[in-house]
């Protein structure tokens, strides 16, 4: 087939490979890695899996990796905006150029009778692109689940589960417990495992995945912790040492539990001899940069996106909001993807807020604004309908006051669409 010369064309072909649905299995992974001659066993690998909090990890990680001197690749997704946004090497996204390489390279080992689905395509660039570029280590983000994740094809430094919460059941299974063992396949024989879970039932089953695989188990808040001084600064007891008095440049209380599994697997890298200094380390946190997640975009009215796309993560969410005193009437713009909790997240926001607008990403699993409204109705609040993200945004605006709080939440791909409104991107299509 011929290459692709447009940079536009060759991404809107890699997302029309969202045709083929979610496919569970590692086959069409390493079949595709290995058409496209990749030694991709022999990279160096940290692979992040878990309901939420993983990107958060993953970003410091490559952050504190970064300053310590390691070309670091980073492995994310979704993307908010821009499709470069799921390669990073060091503090740096993927160029325009190397980006239409790399589509090239992979569609030309495409086998048309085992076609990819696009995260099973876009996990294959993100192999060759590292690989290629020389990254150590390599930090890749599960997509969903991790037992047939595209990502579990390695045998990482570390492993690392953030938390089990009820999320994907469609995808990976009834309960906690099903969903936990699913999230246990990203576990190795001999890898160590940084887990900030917390269920009996789930603990005990990588207890016992652990055992089965001598893979160390590290638990937060047994064997590591860090405890929150306010305004972004926290104290952090290891699994040998201690930091005192860090700063985090991400917001909220939370942040302090994912800091701790970043450093856990920090000091785990210490002893394999990937070294890396304290100074580091206070950089790298103070530097850390994840959009998206109660990121301050405008003021007067304040406006904060938060991509709380499930109950927990909303949770999180509400409690930041009810911790931060200083601010008068809360407005929401909300939407949501129509095979998530739907109800319970509502439940977490709706109850802080005076005035809901209900929205409608461009996607094709977004719920749609008159079933969010009617879900809304037994809350005592203003329920306004705008199905387009950007006048949902205005007319949130023209509601609030100079002392009002707006947040736009319920979906990553929500957040998405206010970025780009708030950061002026005119146009729609695939963002390169």
């Amino acid at each position: 087939m011929a290459a692709f010369t447009d940079l536009t064309r060759a991404t809107a072909w890699v997302f029309d490979l969202q045709k083929f649905g979610i496919k569970f299995g590692l086959s069409s992974t390493i079949n595709l890695l290995e058409r496209l001659k990749l030694p991709f066993q022999e990279g160096e690998y940290l692979h992040i899996a878990g309901t939420n909090g993983k990107g958060s990890v993953a970003a410091m990680l490559s952050a504190v990796l970064t300053r310590a001197g390691y070309p670091v690749g980073l492995y994310t997704s979704p993307h908010l905006v821009y499709f470069k946004e799921r390669y990073r090497l060091g503090d740096r996204e993927i160029t325009e150029a190397r980006l239409l390489d790399v589509i090239n390279r992979v569609r030309a080992a495409t086998d048309e009778s085992e076609p990819p689905t696009f995260f099973e395509f876009a996990t294959a660039m993100a192999f060759l692109y590292f690989l290629q570029e020389g990254a150590r280590p390599i930090i890749l983000e599960t997509g969903m689940g991790g037992r047939l994740d595209a990502t579990n094809i390695v045998r990482p430094l570390a492993a690392v589960i953030t938390n089990i919460s009820l999320d994907h059941q469609e995808h990976l299974g009834e309960g906690i417990k099903t969903i936990a063992a699913e999230k246990a396949g990203v576990i190795k024989a001999g890898a160590p495992l940084v887990t900030g879970a917390t269920q009996r039932k789930v603990l005990d089953l990588f207890k016992q995945r652990c055992r089965e695989l001598n893979a160390p188990l590290f638990l937060r808040g047994r064997d590591f912790q860090a405890r929150g001084k306010g305004k972004g600064r926290f104290d952090y007891q290891g699994l040998a040492g201690e930091y005192h008095d860090l700063r985090l440049n991400l917001v909220g209380r939370h942040q302090y539990g994912n800091a701790a599994l970043a450093l856990a697997v920090v000091e785990l890298l210490n002893r394999a001899g990937i070294e890396v200094p304290e100074t580091a380390v206070r950089e790298g946190l103070l530097r850390t940069r994840w959009p998206g997640r109660l990121e301050p975009v405008a003021q007067d009215p304040r406006v904060l996106l938060d991509g709380a796309h499930n109950p927990a993560a909303a949770r999180i969410l509400a409690e930041t909001l009810k911790q931060s005193r200083d601010h008068g009437r809360l407005v929401l713009v909300l939407g949501v993807m129509a095979d998530k909790d739907v109800d319970a997240i509502l439940a977490r926001l709706l109850p802080l807020a005076q005035t809901v607008v209900f929205t409608r990403p461009q996607y094709f699993r977004a719920a749609e604004v008159d079933d969010l409204a009617v879900r809304a109705r037994k809350y005592n609040l203003e329920i306004i309908k705008i199905p387009q993200v950007a006048g949902a945004i205005r007319r949130a605006q023209e509601l609030a006051g100079p002392e009002d709080r707006i947040v736009v939440s319920g979906s990553l791909y929500t957040v998405g669409e206010a970025k780009e409104y708030f950061e002026g991107i005119v146009g729609e299509g695939i963002k390169v």
